[in-house]
């Protein structure tokens, strides 16, 4: 932000207007003398022209005096600092003017160096109120993000009812937005995600998202950016009402995401394209139908735009699929009497097919299995050791009766795993996904235990207990672990990885890493570049 001022010196007198433009360095200060005015009229005009944030002005004046001026720039509504200057006699008049809003006022004949203080001791003031207040701004736009990503993230997975009572950050009510709605899936992700550990999964998910939201600025969209799960995003533009669904626009942007991530990522993502554009209201049934469409297509680095499936030729798979996202639900919810029920369902629909179906069934169950796998990551209810013995059945399955024993034997070991958790610890789960997915973002104590549905102290008290460190000892270590990472596999500069992973200041952010790692962040990546 520039904060440079703008200054509108005022006086009768030739002599000492010229005096307050030459002695005093203005430049010095950061300041620019805007005009120069004779009297109150005048620099009225002058106030409505030039906006200045500092005035210093006579009091005694023809055709409107000082105390006049003052009491019309009150009226103004506009934050403008006065200092009157006053002979003597007219002292005491000078001190009542302050209850009209003078700032300060100095004695005729002036002391230059006295007048100079004053006015550096205003301007810093102007300053520091302009910072703060930006400073506000920028805060609460940043709660308003939060909010308005938040609100959204719970729109597509179900989580809450819409009423179009809400409002967006621009005041445009729900009725009146409409969403393209994309959805980007990194192919292969349950089985590439097998070789990485926790903190390779984290980075190259958190690489991906950065790729995704950088992609489409040169397009001038408004869009949103969330992930969904492990290796799942959903990209949310947002369109006027009644705007025509552009397929080649949405190609274009399609295959702009898919190529961002190939060339920096080195990874191939799949994208799922809504054919048409939708009210909030039909989010989540858009995403879930776009989810299931992408996870039982064999392809990889494909654009699929939803129609191009077939619904007759696809009931089994979506009664299947329905029935597996029954058994999730269920298991989000610990509800082990509907995930028995729903199982059984399960078992049903698989004894009622064909036999010449058979080998169309078990694509489908491989497909679920994964599908089961990256849901039950997700919210981290199933451990690495599970993970692994899950797959080394899935690789000796030979048949849908030993694929269905899989997921039985998954949702039961994770059914047992969910009920057996405190809630305590699921709220700690919880937290932990909130600060991975949020690393890039400002937010502090209050956003997360606003999101975990508790108070500030509860939570500082759980993270404390759950983790052995405070919540900001915590989110400090993982930002510097993934600034590292980045520095060693990303040429951006030092002041693009600091604001991904949340620090807007690149000297804020190189005091941080210093203290955690003894080197600078360009120290570092040198250090990395010479072995």
């Amino acid at each position: 932000m520039n904060m440079n001022l703008k200054a509108l010196l005022v006086d009768d007198e030739i002599n000492i207007l010229r005096n307050l433009q030459i002695v005093i360095p203005w430049e010095k200060h950061g300041i620019e003398v805007v005009g120069l005015a004779h009297n109150g009229v005048k620099a009225l005009e002058m106030v409505q022209e030039h906006q200045p944030d500092l005035v210093l002005s006579d009091i005694r004046m023809p055709l409107m005096d000082g105390i006049g001026f003052l009491e019309k720039v009150s009226q103004l509504d506009k934050d403008i600092q006065v200092i009157l200057l006053t002979g003597f006699q007219e002292f005491e008049y000078a001190r009542s003017a302050l209850k009209f809003g003078a700032k300060d006022y100095i004695l005729k004949p002036i002391n230059y160096e006295e007048l100079e203080a004053i006015v550096v001791r205003i301007a810093t003031e102007i300053r520091e109120k302009r910072k703060a207040e930006l400073d506000e701004q920028k805060k609460w736009s940043r709660v308003k993000h939060l909010a308005y990503e938040k609100f959204l993230f719970d729109i597509l997975l179900d989580y809450t009812n819409v009423s179009t009572r809400h409002f967006f950050e621009d005041d445009n009510s729900l009725e009146e937005t409409e969403f393209t709605l994309l959805l980007i899936d990194l192919d292969n992700y349950s089985q590439l995600s097998r070789k990485w550990s926790e903190k390779e999964r984290k980075l190259e998910n958190f690489a991906v998202r950065n790729v995704l939201q950088d992609a489409l600025g040169p397009y001038q969209l408004l869009y949103s950016v969330l992930q969904t799960r492990e290796g799942e995003w959903c990209v949310l533009i947002r369109q006027l009402q009644a705007t025509v669904f552009n397929r080649d626009e949405v190609y274009s942007w399609s295959d702009t995401l898919q190529n961002a991530v190939k060339q920096n990522v080195k990874l191939t993502v799949s994208v799922g394209i809504y054919p048409e554009h939708l009210s909030v209201l039909k989010l989540a049934e858009a995403y879930k139908k776009l989810q299931r469409s992408l996870q039982l297509s064999p392809n990889v680095e494909q654009i699929l735009m939803l129609e191009e499936t077939n619904p007759n030729r696809n009931e089994l798979n979506n009664s299947l699929w329905e029935l597996v996202e029954g058994i999730v639900s269920s298991l989000k919810r610990r509800d082990k009497a509907r995930m028995e029920a729903t199982f059984e369902k399960l078992n049903e629909s698989l004894r009622a097919i064909s036999e010449h179906s058979y080998l169309r069934v078990e694509q489908i169950l491989h497909f679920l299995i994964l599908h089961l796998i990256r849901e039950m990551r997700e919210i981290s209810i199933i451990s690495d050791e599970e993970e692994r013995a899950l797959w080394a059945n899935l690789e000796r399955s030979v048949g849908v009766k030993d694929l269905l024993a899989t997921i039985h034997q998954l949702i039961n070991d994770c059914m047992n795993a969910g009920m057996n958790r405190k809630p305590s610890e699921l709220l700690m789960m919880n937290a932990k996904e909130y600060i991975s997915k949020n690393l890039s973002n400002d937010f502090g104590v209050e956003e997360i235990a606003d999101h975990l549905g508790i108070s500030c102290s509860y939570f500082s008290l759980l993270f404390k207990q759950h983790f052995s460190e405070t919540f900001l000892e915590y989110l400090t270590r993982q930002r510097i672990e993934l600034s590292k990472s980045l520095l060693r596999m990303s040429d951006k500069s030092i002041t693009q990885i600091g604001k991904q992973v949340g620090y807007a200041e690149r000297r804020y952010f190189t005091r941080v890493f210093f203290k955690f790692t003894g080197k600078t962040p360009s120290e570092y990546r040198e250090q990395i570049l010479s072995e």
